[in-house]
């Protein structure tokens, strides 16, 4: 089946250039295209494409409010482009908020030069995001004001224009997914670490998991999240903010402790001595993945033998599964999030289908299962 791909830039030629490489590819049908946000919106409704290539910043209307209109009204998967800095990344994880599923680094140069290597990128971002949950599994429109709230007054609902504030926001609510089994609760464990490995989709997932845990929460934390070298820092200041637990990037040296969660630097490895010290490591050009899941799971067994309890959330591939195989092989325990609240249905599969998952949880039951299980 073609994907039907609707791109969105201001820029005329990455407009062109990025129709040519999607329709080179005979399983992807470049449908339209739209200068700006609005007509983003309006081309989406028409057009009802299977994914949308969307830039951030453009006239009239910009990617991330056209990102909110879009999911409201005819949910879509979206790409975002996006560049590598510090505000880049601060954008893009606004736009993944909003509910897009991806986002790419938009280099011209790299463009211009390596043009396969682009290609092969973009257009396997493309068809894996296609087969998403994100149209299933998407959020919903805020309740207009007046409306009668079916929540207990405990539950707040998420607005996009509410302020920025620094205890735990409450996200967006799903719309509902057709559920699976779902594993008990889990039983309590003095564990000494808990890992966290995502991919696609693990920016929003982490959030939404993280800022259920308490300040005391008992034990240390890692989190690897694939995720380019300029945005992890962005990205870990963006969740100290929202959590209760502490969250920094990782360096190397630093201590675990409990209450704080570490994130992986982009680019590179994190891997965690039997003293509880972090070690940083350069990048392996022969690793498909800086960080890689693989490589802190398996240092964490190594290291802390059953005293493990690590969750792979949503995402592409299969990083994690190796590394949760040695950790199950020393006795520790693996929980893997649940396809209908995946967006990307790969990495917890993995896991599933090697017969590594001790619990099988939906997303939004992880964090309390976490507090349950640990405390």
């Amino acid at each position: 089946m073609v994907v039907k791909v609707l791109v969105v830039d201001d820029s005329g030629f990455f407009r062109r250039r990025v129709s040519e490489i999607l329709s080179a590819d005979p399983n992807i049908q470049v449908v339209g295209t739209a200068t700006n946000g609005k007509e983003a919106i309006d081309q989406a409704l028409a057009l009802k494409p299977d994914v949308i290539t969307m830039d951030y910043e453009m006239p009239m209307m910009d990617g991330i409010t056209a990102v909110r209109h879009i999911m409201q009204r005819c949910p879509t998967p979206v790409l975002m482009f996006s560049s590598l800095t510090h505000e880049g990344a601060r954008v893009t994880l606004d736009a993944l908020d909003a509910g897009a599923v991806d986002f790419l680094p938009k280099n011209f140069e790299d463009i211009s030069r390596n043009p396969e290597k682009v290609k092969q990128l973009l257009c396997e971002k493309i068809l894996s995001i296609s087969r998403s949950n994100r149209r299933a599994n998407t959020y919903t429109a805020p309740a207009p004001v007046a409306a009668p709230t079916p929540a207990p007054s405990s539950v707040s609902s998420y607005a996009s224009t509410a302020p920025v504030r620094p205890a735990p926001a409450p996200l967006p609510t799903r719309a509902p997914a057709s559920a699976g089994p779902s594993s008990p609760a889990p039983k309590r464990k003095a564990y000494k670490l808990v890992a966290i490995g995502t991919s696609t989709g693990g920016p929003v997932a982490l959030q939404r998991v993280l800022t259920q845990l308490p300040a005391n929460f008992p034990a240390p934390i890692v989190l690897i999240q694939h995720m380019p070298a300029a945005f992890t820092k962005a990205f870990a200041e963006r969740l100290d903010k929202l959590c209760r637990i502490n969250v920094k990037e990782a360096e190397d040296g630093d201590i675990l402790r409990p209450g704080l969660a570490l994130l992986a630097p982009g680019g590179k490895q994190m891997m965690i001595d039997g003293r509880g010290a972090v070690k940083i490591l350069p990048g392996d050009e022969r690793l498909n993945y800086k960080p890689c899941v693989d490589i802190t799971f398996g240092s964490a067994a190594k290291s802390y033998g059953d005293k493990v309890l690590a969750v792979v959330l949503t995402g592409m591939g299969a990083d994690g599964r190796e590394g949760a195989r040695l950790l199950k092989q020393g006795g520790s325990a693996i929980w893997a999030q649940d396809e209908a609240s995946c967006v990307i249905y790969g990495m917890p599969m993995a896991i599933v289908k090697a017969d590594l998952a001790d619990a099988i949880y939906s997303l939004d039951d992880i964090g309390k299962h976490l507090v349950e299980a640990c405390i």
